[in-house]
């Protein structure tokens, strides 16, 4: 079934700091010039200032997030529903559990990955005053992580292959969400 709605998506070849200050409204558009619901990816370190943090239980802990290299995804939709936001964010996550394939000890926990009881990911989900955000960031190189870490370039694995991987993937599955709303019937 063929549908109007498509997200953008883009892998971007620069590296970036993530810094916290990405994950407001119009980022992707400002940047990018992508200016509907998108998604784009990119690697770089992770540094995320306590006055940028958005989960407010490490806030109050005081926890910090860093990471000297992570494949980071952005992604942007143009509604203000949180809770679907959140979904949306454990959808991202399932993908990249799904495209890791048979990493020995990968495991999902709400919205985050490990190995073992290694942190391989970080993610978050909160609202602008006109859309929905995510960052969904995984470890590439974990060094300066403050907890323990593993990164995807210990498990050999390639980190903008597995960026348009979980792109096209993640584009496939709202596409199809939009496309199956529009094909039933109410019921009363």
């Amino acid at each position: 079934m063929d549908t109007a709605y498509t997200m953008e998506c883009l892998f971007v070849d620069e590296t970036i700091t993530y810094t916290g200050e990405q994950l407001r409204s119009h980022w992707v558009f400002r940047r990018f010039g992508l200016a509907q619901d998108a998604a784009v990816a990119f690697v770089g370190p992770c540094d995320v200032a306590i006055e940028h943090m958005v989960d407010q239980v490490d806030v109050a802990a005081g926890d910090s997030i860093k990471s000297a290299s992570m494949l980071h995804f952005i992604i942007e939709h143009f509604d203000r529903d949180l809770p679907q936001a959140v979904l949306r964010q454990r959808l991202l996550v399932c993908i990249m559990r799904e495209q890791l394939g048979a990493v020995d000890g990968l495991r999902r926990e709400g919205d985050d990955l490990f190995i073992g009881n290694r942190k391989l990911s970080v993610s978050i989900a909160t609202c602008s005053p006109v859309s929905t955000l995510i960052h969904f960031g995984v470890n590439v190189d974990p060094t300066g992580a403050p907890v323990a870490a593993v990164g995807l370039a210990e498990l050999g694995i390639e980190p903008r292959n597995l960026a348009e991987r979980v792109l096209a993937a993640y584009a496939r599955e709202i596409d199809q969400v939009q496309a199956a709303r529009c094909k039933v019937r109410g019921v009363a």
